[in-house]
């Protein structure tokens, strides 16, 4: 299928889910709000004013979905999923690492953290969605000392967002509101012993690490908007955090740690794996909001933690695993990259293995300049791969054998690449 009639397929489906909700959303009052699927019924609502409106942008009726690239030089781009049309988006100082909370890309390097608000946003109001489209534009830089840990929440016109720097031992928080305004106002900037730490946003406050005596992440902190404890536990080997709809996952060499907030007042719930588990997870990933992420650690296989039945599971995988995200769909979807240089889908429930494209990232892995820059992103119907050594993203259908449906190109080489328009 070539890239036009998928493309327009694609469009197709997500206009007519669109007009047929469309015709049943009674709430929230907005001629072009497009509704979810239902929820549980246990999901929190989500917090926040405005439903992620911003004066002068436009609502528009599907998720606005944006790759950007950003290569070793710093060059960046943005491919619109949706029609194709490529754009510059300037340069940012060269990153060591990117991330993105869904709209904003934060790029990461050894003195701080350059920010580009790639224009595109979903609103998630649990049992339905608003999207947003607006100008692409470079925002500023946070200085910092060290690559930066980047820790965001649900919402990226409400809250705050997490930076903490190892070398400094300072942990920021940004005010999503302000980003989303074009500017950058830090509400709290905490200094700590350096160590490879984290912040990440709970409630009015945060999740702080603390290190021990050697210089490692060993405790958590819950700190309300100034600063002050609030609440604080163990955390041995604190590493990785991810926000679900249920709340703030914090991974530690025992299991993680699952940190909830009921207005002020925080609470800590200890996860732990099961008896003679695997390696630990140092990372986590999936579909933005859902509650079951995958946990990445140095086995062949991928930690499943399911945040809302506070149970971990083990997927065991034919080969190790260099990247894993849960789509956490009725199908139980997880897709992951494997140290072959395949993509392979995975059946969570009955732990097999449902397909596998060919090696696509082969040569990228072979790389050492490469290697460790290999990614996955998944969303409800895609996921996304980048290939840096061979300059290409793909496009995987999961629910459809791992199809490649698209092998996309941008304007600048995909070292690192994002989502955006979640």
């Amino acid at each position: 299928m070539n890239l036009r009639t998928e493309q327009a397929n694609r469009r197709h489906k997500q206009a007519a889910l669109a007009a047929l909700v469309l015709l049943l959303l009674a709430g929230c009052g907005s001629p072009s709000t497009a509704q979810a699927p239902p929820p549980e019924a246990s999901e929190p609502a989500s917090s926040g004013d405005g439903h992620g409106a911003i004066s002068g942008v436009a609502e528009v009726a599907e998720p606005q979905l944006h790759l950007v690239a950003i290569d070793a030089e710093g060059e960046t781009s943005m491919l619109d999923l949706l029609n194709g049309t490529q754009s510059r988006l300037g340069k940012v100082r060269p990153p060591a690492d990117v991330s993105t909370d869904g709209r904003y890309v934060f790029a990461a390097g050894n003195t701080g953290v350059d920010i580009v608000d790639s224009g595109a946003w979903t609103w998630d109001h649990v049992d339905h969605f608003h999207y947003y489209r607006a100008e692409a534009k470079n925002i500023g830089k946070v200085d910092g000392e060290g690559t930066a840990t980047i820790a965001t929440g649900m919402l990226s016109t409400a809250g705050t967002t997490g930076m903490f720097f190892p070398t400094s031992g300072e942990a920021v928080l940004l005010d999503n509101a302000a980003l989303s305004r074009g500017s950058i106002s830090e509400t709290l900037r905490v200094k700590t012993e350096p160590h490879a730490g984290l912040i990440a946003p709970l409630g009015e406050g945060a999740v702080v690490t603390e290190s021990d005596n050697a210089g490692n992440a060993a405790r958590l902190r819950a700190i309300d908007a100034k600063g002050g404890e609030l609440a604080s536990t163990a955390c041995p080997a604190a590493a990785g955090t991810i926000t679900t709809r249920v709340g703030l996952v914090i991974g530690c060499s025992d299991g993680a740690v699952l940190a909830t907030a009921d207005g002020t007042t925080p609470e800590f719930e200890r996860i732990p794996y099961p008896q003679g588990a695997a390696a630990p997870a140092t990372e986590f990933d999936g579909r933005k909001g859902r509650p079951t992420v995958a946990g990445l650690g140095t086995d062949a296989g991928v930690w499943l933690l399911n945040t809302r039945q506070r149970t971990w599971e083990w997927l065991p995988t034919t080969t190790p695993v260099v990247a894993a995200a849960t789509v956490d769909d009725t199908d139980h979807h997880v897709v992951l990259i494997g140290a072959d240089g395949t993509v392979q889908v995975y059946d969570a429930l009955r732990k097999e293995r449902l397909a596998a494209t060919k090696p696509l990232v082969a040569a990228s892995l072979a790389d050492p300049a490469y290697a460790d820059k290999i990614q996955i992103t998944v969303d409800a119907q895609r996921a996304y791969v980048n290939a840096p050594a061979e300059g290409l993203v793909y496009e995987i259908d999961f629910a459809d054998g791992a199809r490649i449906a698209r092998t996309l190109e941008l304007p600048t080489k995909p070292l690192h690449f994002v989502e955006t328009g979640r």
